[in-house]
């Protein structure tokens, strides 16, 4: 049977292994970060109705710009942001591969802290960016000797996560402004969680700051995670860039009509980020109660450890029929904030891991 490497790939790319969290058929799944909560009816409706109504004219291509839908965005971001300041795209990874492609490419380097968002590294090494990865502290996340890096390493692009994935660790402000100035290129603060955030967003420091760009998703606290909708702020000249690396008429009619009914349905959908947050600290209390280490975490998600053997406690809790994310720290792994139900059954599965009844060598340091 042929394998990829009796194919002509490109030689970078050999080794890899593509991204992807378990599918697993289990009851309690808390491992690819999803709002819990599935959407309001009265989005489902009027999602229905909208999708329907462009259903009709698929015979014509859709708005090549998603001029309404930029327009939209804006609005819900504010800080004085117009659609000539956003681009959409389908789902946060290709915003993240429309920037790689207009501003990496061989020759040119991509820096990130790590642990962090891993398809930062994937998307650049597809490419052809090189990547380089620097070290962050699991708890506690950058400190100012991160500048220092990045004035040595000089990238053509810098990538951050606040809070960042997997930690949930959000970015200070004026160390992020610091970033900003030390780097010589585009700086990219993805801000996947910042719904869950009581940090502030990076949106405020981009007023004078053309090669800062802030992505976001409406995958997380928007629970539209099947429709692949992602974004970013920036200055027009970035908006401009993209255009040149966008496939034509890359976000669908149908994707068009489905975001634009959920941005008329804000309040409703977001909502559920205030139960999010609930859980994530109810498992925080319940997770240490019980003597696990838990990063402070201002996203939808905890890391938890450590862990003796985190691989044997990851499949001792899916024995259990509860799916969570190892991630590779050794030690960690971390479990998304779902329904309460989901946290019960998680805590309950987790305690018969760890007892040593059916863990072996997984107990707690």
């Amino acid at each position: 049977m042929t394998s990829m490497d009796d194919l002509p790939i490109r030689d970078d790319l050999r080794g890899l292994s593509p991204y992807g969290a378990p599918q697993l058929d289990v009851p309690v799944k808390l491992n690819t970060n999803e709002n819990p909560w599935p959407p309001p009816p009265m989005l489902v409706e009027d999602m229905s109705t909208s999708v329907l109504r462009a259903a009709t004219r698929l015979n014509r291509y859709p708005d090549r710009e998603a001029t309404e839908l930029r327009a939209r965005l804006a609005d819900y971001l504010g800080h004085g942001l117009d659609a000539s300041r956003v681009w959409a795209a389908n789902g946060s990874n290709e915003v993240l591969q429309h920037l790689l492609l207009a501003f990496g490419g061989p020759g040119r380097t991509a820096l990130g802290f790590e642990p962090s968002y891993s398809m930062h590294r994937l998307i650049a090494l597809s490419t052809g960016t090189a990547w380089v990865a620097a070290e962050q502290d699991i708890r506690h996340g950058l400190s100012s000797e991160a500048v220092e890096r990045v004035r040595r390493t000089a990238p053509d692009l810098l990538f951050l996560c606040s809070p960042n994935n997997p930690t949930g660790v959000p970015l200070d402000t004026s160390l992020l402004a610091e970033l900003v100035d030390a780097a010589p290129g585009m700086v990219v603060v993805d801000e996947a969680y910042a719904e869950f955030s009581s940090a502030p967003s990076a949106l405020e420091l981009l007023p004078g700051r053309p090669r800062l760009v802030v992505t976001r998703t409406m995958s997380k606290a928007f629970a539209f995670a099947g429709a692949r909708v992602g974004y970013l702020a920036a200055d027009p000249a970035v908006v401009d860039a993209l255009h040149l690396v966008r496939l034509p008429y890359h976000l669908s009619a149908l994707t068009q009509a489905a975001a634009l009914a959920a941005l008329r349905h804000t309040d409703d959908t977001l909502a559920t980020v205030a139960k999010v947050r609930a859980e994530r600290e109810r498992l925080t209390v319940e997770l240490r109660s019980r003597g696990h280490e838990v990063v402070d975490s201002d996203a939808n998600f905890l890391l938890v450890g450590e862990f003796t053997d985190a691989r044997a406690v990851w499949q001792g809790l899916v024995d259990h029929g509860v799916l969570v994310r190892d991630v590779g720290l050794a030690g960690w792994l971390r479990v998304t904030a779902g329904l309460p139900r989901e946290g019960d059954a998680f805590l309950a599965a987790l305690d018969e891991v760890v007892s040593g009844s059916e863990g072996g060598g997984a107990r707690r340091h």
